[in-house]
């Protein structure tokens, strides 16, 4: 069966646009063209991943994003928002989406982000994936990932999709450095240039959820002029 993307944008060319692009790669599509409309399909079908612009009619893409977080619904989230709005990108990220695109974007770029997002998310669920991935402890840190669960101590930590992501990439190559790039072909599927900045935003935000002291990290360090590893794990 055709995986579902439900296109959530108030711009119906440019909805109509993606539909068709999208179409094209055998996908099965479904649009909304206010946030009422595109937060009660997601409550109601289930859809591999969800585009969703930020500034919408009715119920905007933040809200839509943290309701249905709330609801404990993890459907891939790829947002679309202007490059004057910063602060809604990162609050978009924090609130749960698992990637952002902005406004004027390629349709190529987009395709791309589309796949990416869409083959983690498979590679996460098959079976061997699950059955391979064991829980990791450092410290009072443990990285569940068949929960998705990272705990410290007795402490739940909250993460989105994507800092957990980034956390169990990390934990999983302890003392290992890394470049933005390679963070971003790893972790997110792709190394486009100029979105180095998407890596420095989540490992600040997974740093002020992680470290007692954010602006000393113990876990997530910085190798300055490269990139970032994380803590050696001794054995």
């Amino acid at each position: 069966m055709p995986q579902k993307i439900l296109i959530v944008e108030d711009n119906q060319d440019l909805a109509q646009l993606l539909e068709l692009h999208l179409k094209d790669m055998f996908f099965e599509v479904h649009l909304a063209f206010d946030g009422e409309t595109g937060y009660s399909l997601i409550q109601e079908h289930h859809f591999d991943l969800v585009i969703l612009d930020l500034m919408l009619p009715g119920i905007n893409g933040l809200e839509i994003c943290q309701r249905i977080r709330a609801k404990q619904i993890y459907t891939p989230i790829l947002i679309l928002t202007s490059k004057s709005t910063e602060l809604d990108r990162v609050l978009g990220l924090e609130m749960g989406a698992d990637d952002y695109v902005t406004k004027p974007f390629s349709i190529r770029e987009l395709m791309a982000r589309v796949k990416a997002i869409l083959r983690r998310v498979s590679e996460l669920q098959s079976p061997q994936k699950k059955e391979n991935q064991l829980k990791i402890h450092i410290d009072e840190m443990v990285i569940d990932p068949s929960k998705r669960k990272v705990t410290i101590g007795e402490n739940k930590v909250e993460l989105t999709a994507k800092e957990f992501d980034l956390l169990f990439f990390f934990a999983g190559h302890a003392g290992q450095v890394f470049t933005r790039s390679q963070l971003l072909d790893q972790v997110w599927g792709y190394g486009h240039d100029g979105y180095e900045h998407t890596v420095n935003s989540h490992i600040n935000r997974l740093r002020s959820k992680i470290e007692l002291n954010p602006a000393q990290p113990q876990y997530i360090l910085t190798a300055w002029g490269v990139g970032y590893q994380f803590k050696e794990i001794e054995s």
